[in-house]
């Protein structure tokens, strides 16, 4: 149980600092993490069909796309 409470307090990290990140890069990793530690939550749910499409959809598709995107665009904000 306490390892759930360490991954809610770390996934909240995780998302405040995506949203205060400048840097869109590291935006977009802290946002991935979040995803990541919400795959793992959903595993320790008993959801292993939840927590692999959040895995693969969540932290792997969406931030490949967000990374080829930033690319083609400026990286930092002005």
């Amino acid at each position: 149980m306490i390892i759930v409470y360490l991954l809610v307090l770390l996934m909240l990290a995780a998302a405040i600092a995506a949203s205060v990140f400048k840097d869109l890069l590291s935006a977009v990793i802290a946002a991935c993490l979040v995803s990541l530690i919400a795959a793992i939550l959903f595993y320790f749910l008993q959801a292993p069909d939840v927590a692999m499409a959040e895995a693969s959809i969540g932290a792997a598709l969406v931030t490949a796309v967000f990374i080829v995107a930033i690319k083609r665009t400026k990286r930092h904000e002005e």
